[in-house]
């Protein structure tokens, strides 16, 4: 069993949650991890650059002058690569770069990322954010008393607008509702926050996607 400290927004130490291993996969699986990071970072490639090869390029193919004889070097049309303002050689074309993975392997890379942070104390538990209305300060004052300096990921029960737009202007610090959660976007920051409902929300998620054995 892991111990988590559950605090409340001015930072002090309010109970303790208890979070059994097995219910997120009872071991870091790091090969997942690698495999959905790749996955991650493939899907954010735009491939869109693109250059002209030589058949879109515009000129004549005609060849510039005869072969032989005109004590020149051999040339070929206008559009070759050799020639400035010609096409490209092996032109870069649009690329998908999108890799897939099934949903289970998806989740259990999840649980594996959030098991992780948890091992390495990197997860801090809220006992609720409240936000009447954004307010980017208010927030960057609650990281403060978490003694959060660090690039964070904010998990939440579900989507708050006010609790977004506070989130949003500061930097290294994003905010996704628990549904959301992908192992790419935690493994990339540093710190992990919870809100209690939120980490309650995922523990009973991950315990109702487990298949049942026989």
């Amino acid at each position: 069993m892991i111990t988590v400290p559950v605090f409340d927004i001015q930072g002090k130490e309010v109970e303790q949650m208890k979070i059994d291993e097995a219910v997120l996969g009872g071991k870091v699986k790091p090969a997942l991890l690698k495999q959905a990071l790749v996955m991650y970072h493939a899907n954010k490639r735009q491939g869109t650059v693109a250059t002209k090869s030589r058949g879109m390029v515009a000129g004549s193919t005609r060849k510039l002058y005869k072969q032989k004889g005109t004590g020149n070097a051999r040339m070929g049309p206008i559009r070759t690569p050799t020639r400035r303002g010609g096409g490209v050689t092996f032109a870069k074309t649009n690329r998908d770069f999108r890799q897939d993975m099934p949903k289970k392997q998806r989740r259990l890379a999840r649980d594996s990322a959030v098991l992780a942070k948890l091992q390495s104390e990197d997860v801090v538990v809220v006992n609720q954010l409240a936000f009447e209305s954004p307010k980017t300060k208010n927030f960057a004052r609650i990281l403060q008393n978490l003694k959060i300096d660090r690039s964070c990921l904010v998990a939440i029960e579900e989507y708050n607008a006010s609790l977004y737009k506070s989130v949003r202007n500061i930097p290294r610090v994003d905010s996704l509702p628990v549904v959301q959660l992908n192992a790419g976007d935690i493994c990339t920051r540093k710190k992990l926050l919870f809100t209690k409902a939120a980490l309650e929300k995922l523990l009973h998620n991950s315990v109702a996607e487990k298949p049942a054995e026989n």
